[in-house]
């Protein structure tokens, strides 16, 4: 295998600073200088790695609003998934019944992939995962 890693992810956002307030409170990300693009955005940091906010206010988005974790996303792994749900809990995310509502976490504490996983949606209803994985 060639030497590769993951340098950053980037996401279209409709709004700029309601995204980035949503990856600092929700992960905890601090926002990083970013160079003068002709385009506006935000690099946010991840222990090495870097999310990449870019703003596109037409969207590029799906009409499903409700979670679905086999659609695009990325993923967040930590060695304390249940640290991180009691972080998500804490924001006022929740495990409800409405597929639809916007604080809806949908978690996987004994799924398939043999590790925790839990999933939901920035404010722009794009996908992000956080998992457990050894």
């Amino acid at each position: 295998m060639l030497d590769l890693r993951i340098h950053h992810v980037s996401i279209v956002v409709t709004d700029l600073e309601r995204s980035v307030a949503f990856y600092q409170r929700a992960f905890g990300l601090e926002r990083l200088a970013r160079p003068p693009f002709k385009t506006q955005g935000a690099w946010l940091a991840c222990h090495g790695l870097q999310i990449h906010l870019i703003l596109y206010p037409q969207g590029t988005f799906r009409a499903n609003e409700a979670i679905d974790n086999n659609d695009v996303h990325f993923s967040f792994h930590t060695r304390d998934f249940y640290g991180i749900l009691d972080h998500l809990l804490a924001q006022g995310f929740h495990e409800g019944p409405d597929e639809n509502d916007p604080m809806r976490l949908y978690v996987l504490r004994d799924g398939a992939a043999g590790f925790p996983q839990l999933y939901l949606r920035d404010p722009d209803r794009n996908v992000v995962e956080v998992n457990g994985a050894p």
